[in-house]
């Protein structure tokens, strides 16, 4: 089968022929239709310096997919051959199986699901890693509990279900993007856009209009320079509350959260959720392009340069 794959940590990802999976025990076997992009794919192949992670080379890169069962393996099992599902790989080692391939194998207690009628394999496929963030940061957080969120990278796949979570809460949110967003921001649900290529000064300054005392809640899925998040954070109201997605350490004095997703929880009852949800229109899936899986290896580099916007799909 075709799969985008490393030969050693940190390699450039490239389109190779792999033997075809088959499922243990308690597994399925996945036709994949659609995969599509997370940064956490190319971290992934990036690995561990030391090596001291469970792995297996080639390395088969991807996270989120969404096809049909193709073949069931021992014991009893949820799914049937033909059901169309969706999930995200989590379990070790890492490269066994990847989203971007022909076929994968994948617990049925993994983090599975049926795709409900109404909602296209496409969007199925964009939703397991970024739609389940969203919601374990606006559901694990402070964040929950304000009338008001400032999100940098707005325009994400994370930010882009964010920003609609949240508005569904009655946030009001604020979308920091680059970029004119305003329309498709609004579309969303934001209750501002603000560009932050215009400078700084923009941002604080349409907080400042909207927020006096500030915003309840920053969640920055961008800044990777701990100074870059402290001017972020100077934007929250004092009592409230910063999140980063990036690492980065908040200043002194501000309460902030260093959010990572939990892989053992994206359980299929969550994305079962998410997936009912948007098959009844109340949350868009934002793809921004989809491409043949030929152009996987290209689309990675240019995800590791930053700038998302939306998500990226693979037809496989």
């Amino acid at each position: 089968m075709r799969a985008v794959a490393v030969s050693a940590w940190g390699a450039e990802p490239s389109l190779v022929v792999v033997p075809k999976p088959d499922p243990s025990a308690g597994e399925v076997r996945v036709k994949v239709e659609y995969a599509s992009l997370n940064p956490l794919d190319w971290q992934t192949a990036d690995g561990a310096p030391d090596g001291t992670a469970p792995h297996s080379f080639p390395l088969l890169v991807g996270t989120d997919f969404a096809g049909r069962v193709d073949m069931i393996g021992g014991g009893d099992n949820l799914f049937r051959v033909g059901d169309p599902v969706f999930g995200r790989l989590t379990a070790p080692p890492a490269g066994r199986c990847g989203a971007y391939g022909e076929y994968l194998c994948v617990a049925q207690d993994a983090p599975i699901a049926l795709v409900p009628d109404g909602l296209p394999l496409q969007h199925a496929a964009a939703l397991p890693s970024a739609g389940t963030a969203a919601a374990q940061i606006l559901g694990g957080t402070a964040v929950r509990d304000g009338r008001s969120l400032l999100v940098i990278g707005a325009a994400g796949g994370v930010g882009s279900f964010l920003t609609q979570l949240a508005a569904a809460r009655s946030l009001g949110v604020v979308a920091a993007v680059r970029g004119d967003e305003k329309r498709r921001m609004a579309a969303l649900g934001a209750a501002a856009t603000v560009d932050t290529t215009a400078g700084p000064d923009e941002l604080a300054s349409a907080v400042a209009d909207l927020y006096p005392e500030g915003v309840d809640a920053l969640v920055d899925l961008v800044s990777t320079d701990p100074a870059a998040f402290a001017a972020h954070t100077a934007l929250v109201r004092d009592g409230g509350v910063a999140v980063t997605t990036r690492g980065v350490p908040g200043p002194p004095g501000v309460a902030w959260v260093d959010f990572r997703l939990d892989p053992a929880d994206p359980t299929g009852e969550l994305l079962g959720a998410l997936a009912e949800g948007a098959a009844r229109g109340e949350l868009r899936v934002p793809i921004e392009v989809e491409l043949p899986l030929e152009k996987a290896p290209q689309a990675l580099a240019q995800n590791r340069a930053g700038g998302a916007r939306g998500k990226t799909v693979f037809v496989v």
